[in-house]
């Protein structure tokens, strides 16, 4: 084994920005990143998106590339698993047999698509999309005038389905619940997203039981729990992702809806720390609740928290959830937990842009929510960011006033 350093176990975002922050807060000795996949740490959200629109496009949009892992003294380990986490040791084991001595690990393992519980050939023909090369399978796929069943009406569901559509595809959402984006966004800014994809030609199938997909000749059929028959030529599922323990559970790390981490993202072992959508913790701003997010910047945020804290800064995580998903000509953006709100105020921005503040029962404001155009809503979210962060407590009937500049509330 070689001497010991700073090993991060996951090649994403989180992981990424991690091994960045270590180096430029100082960090002398070596860093290595471990990553499954063939390709270095890339950027997730075009997946569904760009990447899939871009015929030519073959190689992800990278995070890291070979220059800046030179220039940070970086190790990248790709196409190499581990397998196994000796705490006593203080050593990753990987597939191959060879070891890693580390003095801090962080656990950066991401999460994986959530499954159909469908065996055999036509479970292997389903189509899940997390990573770029899910991409290059799914996107010849859509090619014009194909038919696309798209079961899930959440963030990935919904943008396959828009990327869908502007490639020419026939596109059939079945979603489970009552209204997409059940999990995510407040009813109000749902249905205008619906609205939206409604019009661009997309099929609902809400309140919609799958009971069976069969294979036909000519691509699938699935029969719905109202024994409604959808035929298609595609299916792909995005009905969540589950956060990605295994290693951390097998050396007998906490688990609590994903690695079980402390408000400094400390795990159960002092030496070993968790970032990104693996990742349970208590959120400050929330009382201490605890809670796991899958998004982009809480992936980038935490990886920098993490490698502060790696190094002994012991600061609480203390960044406001952002989330956004871009959807035709469409932009929704969350900042805060709307879920903590018992009332909104609703500000109409004009067009179809609109914004809603969510207040705690104190009159606390817990989250904003916003759709429409980025150039609309995009400035009117970072406010309300800051407002949720300094905890603000503003009457409803100014949030609503459009006439009410926002930046004079902070």
């Amino acid at each position: 084994m070689a001497e010991s350093g700073m090993v991060i176990i996951g090649a994403g975002e989180a992981g990424a920005r991690a091994a960045v922050e270590l180096r430029a807060r100082g960090w002398p000795g070596t860093i290595t990143i471990v990553g499954e996949e063939k390709w270095g740490p890339y950027e997730r959200p075009p997946l569904s998106k760009r990447q899939l629109l871009a015929d030519d496009e073959q190689t992800p949009v990278h995070i890291l590339r070979e220059e800046m892992l030179v220039e940070h003294n970086i190790r990248l380990l790709t196409g190499r698993p581990a397998v196994h986490i000796d705490r006593s040791g203080h050593f990753v084991e990987m597939a191959d047999g060879s070891r890693l001595r580390y003095e801090r690990l962080l656990l950066a393992t991401g999460a994986r698509p959530r499954k159909l519980p469908i065996a055999g050939p036509v479970g292997e023909k389903l189509i899940y999309l997390r990573t770029f090369d899910d991409a290059l399978n799914l996107r010849p796929r859509l090619a014009a005038g194909r038919r696309i069943a798209v079961i899930g009406g959440g963030f990935i569901g919904l943008e396959v389905a828009a990327t869908a559509v502007e490639r020419g595809c026939a596109v059939t959402l079945i979603e489970i619940g009552p209204r997409i984006l059940m999990r995510a966004v407040p009813s109000e800014i749902a249905a205008l997203m619906e609205a939206r994809h409604r019009a661009a030609g997309v099929t609902f199938k809400l309140g919609a039981g799958l009971q069976r997909i069969a294979e036909t000749a000519d691509g699938f059929e699935l029969l719905l729990a109202d024994q409604t028959v959808v035929r298609c030529d595609e299916v792909v599922i995005g009905i969540g992702a589950v956060p990605e323990t295994t290693l951390a559970a097998e050396c007998g790390l906490e688990i609590e809806n994903g690695v079980k981490a402390d408000e400094r993202l400390a795990t159960s072992d002092p030496a070993i720390f968790a970032a990104g959508d693996c990742c349970s913790f208590p959120h400050v701003r929330y009382g201490g609740r605890r809670i796991r997010l899958e998004a982009w910047r809480n992936a980038q945020d935490q990886g920098i928290h993490a490698a502060a804290n790696m190094l002994g800064a012991n600061e609480p995580y203390r960044a406001i959830p952002w989330f956004w998903s871009d959807q035709y000509d469409l932009t929704l953006q969350v900042a805060g937990l709307p879920e903590f709100g018992v009332s909104a105020a609703v500000r109409e921005l004009g067009g179809s842009a609109k914004l809603m503040f969510h207040l705690e029962e104190d009159g606390t404001l817990a989250a904003v929510s916003g759709i429409g155009p980025s150039s609309a809503i995009a400035k009117e979210v970072r406010i309300g960011e800051k407002l949720v962060e300094r905890r603000a407590s503003i009457d409803a009937v100014r949030l609503a006033d459009p006439g009410v500049k926002l930046k004079s509330l902070l």
